[in-house]
């Protein structure tokens, strides 16, 4: 069963970091129904940004460190390579699940954690392995207490 019954369909925004829906979109829930974002709803898709900048000038701090104090500048630049590689495993995947989380994080329909449970879920119907959509899952989990927006 297809749990996303209509397609995904975006247009990037100008200042290149969002996208606003063009149609009505949606996702069937196992124990929730049907969750469905209206047109002209905007969305920044998985927000990993921030790990790849950290990882960029953990890497340069880190060379730079090395000159000085080199068990240091090491260490920071393994975090920042580390960094990059999990930036690397989760740009670019789980769009349509990343839309449906980011709708229930703006409007607060769920608790937090079963909006983060969804987008889990969302990403495993959309065949994502188990490994990457954990590892997406713990990102929100980590990182997501800001954006969510309480009912």
């Amino acid at each position: 069963m297809n749990r996303f019954p209509n397609s995904l369909q975006v247009e990037l925004q100008g200042n290149r970091r969002t996208w606003r829906l063009l149609a009505l979109f949606s996702y069937l829930a196992p124990g929730f129904g049907a969750i469905t974002v209206p047109p002209d709803f905007e969305t920044d898709f998985a927000s990993v940004r921030p790990v790849r900048t950290a990882g960029v000038f953990a890497v340069l701090i880190g060379l730079v460190l090395t000159l000085f104090v080199p068990w240091v500048g090491s260490l920071l630049a393994a975090f920042g390579l580390a960094a990059l590689l999990l930036y690397a495993a989760v740009v670019s995947y789980g769009q349509e699940a990343a839309v449906i989380h980011d709708y229930l994080y703006a409007t607060g329909l769920l608790p937090r954690l079963l909006a983060d449970r969804v987008f889990r879920d969302a990403l495993r119907s959309s065949g994502h392995a188990r490994w990457r959509a954990g590892l997406m899952w713990a990102g929100v989990r980590l990182g997501g207490r800001s954006r969510f927006k309480k009912g």
